[in-house]
């Protein structure tokens, strides 16, 4: 999906580069506020492998992942995904023709079902859908002749799996007995007229609206998600051990004061017996 982003009004589009893994796991480590500069560095620790425009794509795709939703019954899946068994769960819907908007009672309902996502879940790799590492790995050990023993002692990495798609918010963990979701409606005054519309607790900012056959998603937050606790960075890591193959350093002692002084005796007559010496051999020179 291809990302733009204008920093005033007025001013041209600019097109985000792709998000990668690596910058969307390391941006669930660190906490940065933005400053409109897309190629500012971001300094953190962790580092972060990118600019701050790396960093705005991977926050848009773990805010737009979690919070991009619908109400239910406007997207279904079709015949052959229903029919077909495909691992990590059906990939592919398509708009519900017979939809005809939700009634607000299900869309405000307090157990949340009359919304869902549709848009599959950042697994921890980073990716929506789970790549084995191992992979050519396991091509290998397939073709060896110990491959059972081989895959014994190196077991293969652990696959992820998200909630599939079209799973109703209601399910959603909580964040300490706090729903995910809080849903309410526009206006009790003129209902009529009012609007649906859900308010993520996870991440601030962003909610979802719908009225009939119109519905749509928003966000206007920091970028960041909630936590029940405050920020900590990660601690760096604790300093190598130093370096024991070499023949070990002794250190010399301090001189005494004592030391210092017959040093300093020693320095001083030792300038004498220069100043001397140059004297004889100017008195040389003069009686040639």
């Amino acid at each position: 999906i291809e990302l733009f982003l204008f920093l005033t009004a007025g001013s041209p589009w600019i097109k985000l580069p792709i998000v990668t893994p690596a910058q969307i796991s390391q941006a669930r480590l660190i906490k940065v506020f933005f400053t409109g500069d897309l190629n500012r560095e971001i300094k953190s620790f962790p580092a972060y492998p990118g600019t701050e425009k790396n960093y705005l794509r991977a926050q848009i795709a773990r805010i737009s992942a979690t919070t991009h939703v619908s109400p239910a019954g406007k997207f279904k899946f079709s015949d052959e995904e229903e029919e077909a068994e495909e691992e990590g769960g059906k990939q592919n819907y398509q708009e519900n023709e017979d939809f005809t908007g939700a009634p607000l009672s299900e869309l405000v309902h307090e157990d949340m079902n009359g919304w869902v996502h549709h848009v599959l879940h950042v697994l921890p790799q980073g990716r929506t859908k789970w790549w084995n590492p191992n992979e050519n790995v396991d091509k290998e050990e397939e073709e060896a002749e110990e491959e059972e023993d081989m895959k014994a002692a190196a077991p293969g990495a652990q696959p992820e799996q998200g909630p599939p798609l079209l799973t109703p918010i209601g399910v959603d963990a909580e964040i300490q007995n706090t729903k995910a979701w809080t849903a309410k409606i526009s206006s009790n005054l003129i209902p009529q007229y009012a609007c649906a519309f859900v308010r993520s607790n996870l991440w601030p900012g962003a909610y979802a609206f719908a009225r009939g056959m119109i519905w749509e998603n928003i966000y206007v937050g920091f970028g960041h998600k909630y936590s029940t606790t405050d920020y900590r960075p990660e601690l760096p890591p604790l300093p190598a051990n130093e370096y024991t193959d070499l023949p070990e350093n002794i250190e010399t002692d301090d001189p005494t004061p004592e030391d210092e002084a017959k040093a300093r005796a020693a320095e001083h007559h030792g300038e004498e017996g220069e100043e001397e010496h140059e004297e004889e051999a100017e008195n040389e020179e003069d009686d040639d």
